[in-house]
């Protein structure tokens, strides 16, 4: 070795840690330049490290040499002669355990890792691993640290030379994890655990049980972390278990209880640091999201709300930015009521919510209204029959004497108002006059203009008679209010007018004026949040007084919002393509000139990458200081050249997270762009077709991104794209059955195959439910507009998505600790029923377009949806099962003739359901079973015109599913009627089947009923001799041209020539029914 070489290195590497940059750039282009690509750099900072007094140097020497040993694969080490390669292996072991620095330590255990990961797979270096066994059990525990941290940094490269030891290491670590004297090497230990699970298969079960052991003196040693106030060292043991819930193994089995047991315990310790506090809480919510079938099994909701609703009763920080304990816990109540089935969180909290509300204790009832609020999103079904013994509470914390309650309150009648709108709706007297009183008070003003818009944007026609009150009251708080509450109060105008629609217009153009100073703002945070709500607020506007008022305003607010795109701000980009969106709607055609400039912007949002500007920028000034002194080596950053000159970058140990901090924002602008797109096409038509290759291709690309709401938009878009390209490709109408009938445009055809392949390619690894889902209802629609042509060879893999599904054994659905052979259990969270029933939209799909030769299909699908109909499954389980079946039958028409059997009897069970949601269904299903079948049902009449009757019974009040049920029995008894008329007992039915009419709510079945009046008229007027007058009623009522369209064009007609026929017979009667303008010749 040239000393000379190894000096002028030791040289250069003194001036890299100086602080004066100016030096530090010319050394590190001199090292790169002149050493970096010498392979004898290598046992030359060897030696450095060796023989440096100076431990800042020792250390900088070991992280450039584990960057030179490891750039380009290994190149630079494997080009150094075998004899060098030796003798620095046996070098490196020495260095590691004599010298003084715990950095210099941890720095050279990371050289000896990245020689192992070269030399292990190569069945080099036999000495390493006892080297390692023998210094992990040395009786100097400073040796004992480094042994272990070698190891785990070896493990961390390399773990497969290494399979057949890891029962020795299993037993070596359990020593370790006990060590007597060194925290070090109990957390260093843990982690070491942590890489290996990674490696552990399912088949290894020996290994399994080895590693279960050892999990109470795991948590012990995260515990003792946590005591110690060693957030570093906690921080890194979090980590671990966070990944050990994560993996599909099931390596903390039975352990789940003693860990939520244990986590809880952390996170309410009010005497440990908040930070420790909220990372316990974070793993609480992971063990809860990953681990939910042990928890379901265990019944471990109840003691994890119980633990919870104390640590919810702590003070929450200002800043809606900052976490805190409070918020974890909340969290934690959030995705328990969303990942376990509602009959295990709903009753257990809402006797916790009494409890605390109840209490004098104004921190408690604050509390129990937020933890109420939090959990409405996964019980929204299971709470709604419970709301009237929830509306007293709401209201009392309402108008409660302490400020926070009420604000409280307010937050948890926004969350009522996203997932419970008639229940919400239904106490507007009540909600609104109160909510508009708290937007007066300084404490719970802003949430309670938060309530006001959620409530305001699903009042409907319930709003004309407080929009003059509301308008007055919200302008003139936009004079006085701070800008985070302005923010709020325009989004609840733009919630009033999306209401109030065209009765908004009195207030438009004033309000237009207010608000145009709001879309110049160009400050960060506060001002941009709140010129891009101002800009969403407009869109709503437009939506609302339509185009031909807004269309003085179209050019400048298009000017706006392009200005919004170059202020450099991912929120406000985010607003101008929800704002270019709208418009595109609005205007349609109209719209196309602006495609040019949105489009490449669309596009350009879709492209860029999430980490910021560039992928590597050094903005922390304690990384810079880092970078600059080169003494830390956990925050080195170097950019070098391999041996070919390619430039490489590395990142040595330091905070990923912190360097690569995915920028959320730019995430939700990017999905947001990606929806623009497929409602940009939609809305402009043909006038977007330059634009579809281009934009397609995006799409696609962004079907793989690691963000699901990305995911989910660019499957929408690219559906919609399809949608709409074919219908601008003149298609004729669609035949049912495989192979198509009906020829398509080639150009359709070739946009299918590019986009279905690659998302059912998605679908093989998706485990988001809300993507499936979406997917799903997507595939669903598209299926039925585009018909035969979008199966034609893929019909298996789509009708595989339904059946994965349907049997709860698709990726999203799985959960590493339910056996595959284990049923999956029936009471499931909301949220899987919703995945259900969008599974369900799949079926009906494919059966309307298969039609009769979907009979194949249908007898596996079948079994599987008709489990969903019992009594024990949720509300929306039951009345997806029925009405899913119900579409298939008018799908496939007579070929459901051979399950008309079993078919039926699922149909009497659930026509006496309790829920009049499933009994509207099962009329629906039972008529056109009737209809459809064909087996001779005359014998089943009696029996289903009594399981009908009762449907027919309706109060003034009742909810509206159980007028939807009396009409669907109408149009079931018509079909009956119809089907057979000799077997219905006309002289009883017809005065209930008169009285039901006409029908006001579900007008689609008026076609059966008009088919039955034509035929009775036809084969037996007498009969209807004593019901002329009503029926005269009726045909004024559906023909009533202010009145929504009730009637197909074919039934009008046939009703108008009846009316016809019944003018010449008896004109006074037609005439006196206000029926005259209908006579045809009139």
């Amino acid at each position: 070795m040239d000393p000379n070489f190894v000096q002028g290195l030791h040289n250069l590497l003194a001036q890299s840690t100086s602080n004066d940059t100016v030096q530090l750039k010319a050394a590190t282009a001199q090292l790169n330049r002149e050493y970096y690509k010498n392979p004898l750099c290598i046992p030359a900072l060897t030696s450095i490290i060796a023989s440096s007094p100076d431990q800042a140097i020792r250390q900088l020497a070991a992280v450039e040499l584990r960057k030179r040993i490891s750039v380009g694969s290994g190149e630079l080490w494997i080009v150094i002669s075998p004899d060098q390669r030796q003798e620095i292996r046996s070098k490196l072991p020495e260095l590691v355990l004599n010298d003084p620095s715990n950095l210099v330590r941890h720095s050279t255990a990371r050289v000896i890792a990245a020689i192992a990961s070269i030399e292990i797979p190569l069945n080099q270096w036999p000495e390493l691993l006892p080297f390692l066994l023998q210094t992990c059990q040395s009786p100097n525990a400073a040796h004992r640290e480094v042994g272990v941290y070698i190891l785990y940094t070896v493990l961390e490269n390399i773990v497969e030379g290494f399979e057949n030891h890891l029962q020795e290491f299993f037993r070596l670590f359990e020593a370790l994890l006990n060590d007597p004297e060194s925290a070090e090497v109990r957390i260093t230990t843990v982690r070491a655990l942590g890489v290996i699970a990674q490696y552990i298969d399912t088949d290894d079960k020996q290994d399994i049980k080895s590693f279960q052991q050892l999990l109470p003196a795991m948590i012990n040693v995260i515990g003792q972390s946590v005591e110690a106030g060693n957030e570093t060292g906690a921080r890194q043991l979090f980590d671990v278990l966070e990944t050990l819930l994560i993996l599909e193994i099931p390596l903390l089995g039975q352990h789940v209880p003693q860990l939520v047991s244990f986590l809880l315990q952390c996170g309410a310790n009010r005497q440990y640091d908040n930070d420790l506090r909220i990372l316990a809480l974070n793993a609480l919510n992971w063990t809860v999201q990953y681990k939910k079938q042990r928890i379901m099994s265990h019944g471990l909701a109840p003691a994890i709300l119980q633990g919870l609703m104390p640590i919810a009763t702590e003070e929450e920080p200002e800043d809606v930015d900052d976490d805190a304990p409070s918020r974890s816990a909340l969290r934690i109540i959030d995705c328990l009521a969303t990942s376990l089935p509602p009959t295990q969180v709903f009753p257990p909290l809402r006797e916790l919510i009494q409890q605390y509300f109840s209490s004098p204790d104004a921190a408690n009832r604050r509390a129990a209204m937020l933890a109420l609020g939090v959990s409405v999103e996964g019980c929204s079904e299971f709470m709604t029959p419970l709301m009237p013994h929830v509306w007293p509470v709401i209201e009392a914390g309402l108008r409660d004497p302490d400020a926070t309650v009420r604000k409280a309150s307010c937050v948890a009648v926004s969350c009522l108002c996203e997932w419970l709108e008639d229940q919400c709706v239904s106490r507007h007297a009540v909600l609104v006059p109160t909510i508009m009183q708290l937007i007066e008070d300084p404490v719970a003003q802003r949430a309670a203009c938060t309530a006001l818009d959620g409530l305001l944007e699903i009042l409907q026609d319930e709003i004309h008679q407080y929009l003059h009150l509301i308008m007055e009251r919200l302008s003139g708080l936009l004079e006085t209010a701070p800008i985070p509450v302005k923010s709020v109060i325009i989004g609840a105008i733009g919630s009033a007018a999306h209401a109030s629609r065209d009765h908004f217009l009195p207030y438009f153009q004033p309000t237009m004026d207010r608000f145009k100073h709001f879309l110049v703002l160009t400050g960060e945070g506060e001002e941009q949040e709140l010129r891009g709500i101002t800009m969403d607020a407009v869109g709503t506007f437009a939506e609302a007084v339509g185009k031909d008022v807004f269309r003085p305003y179209f050019a400048d607010m298009m000017k706006q919002a392009f200005d919004g795109i170059q202020v450099g701000s991912a929120r406000l980009r985010e607003c101008s393509f929800l704002f270019f969106g709208v418009m595109a709607r609005v205007f349609e055609d109209e719209f196309a000139p602006y495609l040019p400039s949105v489009v490449p912007a669309l596009i350009a949002s879709c492209e860029q990458p999430e980490h910021g500007e560039e992928a590597f920028t050094i903005s922390n000034a304690e990384i810079a200081a880092s970078f600059a002194t080169g003494t830390s080596p956990a925050n080195a950053i170097t950019v070098t050249d391999d041996m070919n000159g390619n430039a490489e970058i590395d990142i040595e140990d330091i905070d990923v997270d912190k360097m690569l901090d995915v920028n959320s924002t730019i995430c939700i602008e990017k999905e947001i762009a990606a929806d623009t797109v497929g409602t940009l096409f939609a809305a402009t038509r043909s006038h977007f077709l330059p634009y579809v290759e281009q934009c397609t291709i995006k799409l696609v690309g962004l079907l793989p991104h690691y963000y699901d709401g990305i995911r989910k938009s660019a499957i929408d878009s690219l559906l919609e794209i399809i949608n709409t390209f074919y219908e601008l490709s003149n298609p004729q109408e669609w035949k049912a059955g495989l192979p198509p009938q009906v020829p398509v445009d080639q150009q359709v055809k070739e946009l299918i195959n590019h986009v279905v392949a690659p998302l059912l390619e998605m679908y093989e690894s998706e485990d988001n439910k809300k993507v499936v889902a979406s997917m799903c209802v997507g595939l669903a629609e598209t299926i039925q507009k585009v018909g035969p042509v979008f199966l034609e060879g893929r019909f298996d893999m789509i009708g595989n998505i339904a059946l994965q599904i349907l049997g709860q054994k698709s990726i999203c659905q799985q959960d590493p600790d339910q056996d595959e052979s284990e049923e999956a259990p029936e009471d499931q969270a909301e949220y899987d029923s919703m995945l259900i029933s969008a599974a369900g939209d799949l079926v009906t799909a494919l059966a309307n377009v298969l039609g009769p030769s979907f009979d194949g299909a249908f007898r596996m699908f079948f079994p599987l949806i008709s489990k969903y109909y019992k009594s024990n499954r949720s509300l929306s389980d039951r009345s997806s099962a029925i009405g899913c079946l119900s579409e298939v039958i008018g799908g496939m028409k007579s070929a459901i003739t051979p399950f008309t059997e079993p078919l039926l009897q699922l149909f009497y069970s659930a026509l006496s359901d309790d829920e009049p949601e499933v009994q509207c269904n099962a009329a629906f299903a039972s008529g056109l079973l009737v209809e459809h079948s064909e087996v001779d049902l005359s014998s089943q009449y009696l029996n289903l015109l009594a399981s009908f009757r009762p449907l027919f019974v309706v109060a003034d009040d009742a909810p509206q599913a159980k007028f939807n049920a009396r009409d669907n029995a109408v149009g079931a008894v018509a079909r009956m009627i119809l089907k057979n008329t000799a077997a219905v007992p006309l002289d009883q039915v017809l005065p209930v089947f008169m009285g039901a009419l006409p029908l006001k709510h579900d007008f689609q079945e008026n076609v059966p009923v008009f088919r039955a009046i034509f035929h009775l008229f036809r084969t037996n007027t007498a009969v209807l001799g004593p019901y002329m007058e009503k029926l005269l009623q009726v045909f004024a009522f559906v023909l009533d041209p202010s009145a929504p369209d009730m009637l197909t064009d074919e039934i009008r007609a046939e009703l108008i020539s009846l009316i016809g026929l019944l003018n010449r017979e008896n004109p006074g009667m037609v005439q006196a029914a206000g029926l005259a303008p209908f006579v045809p010749g009139s």
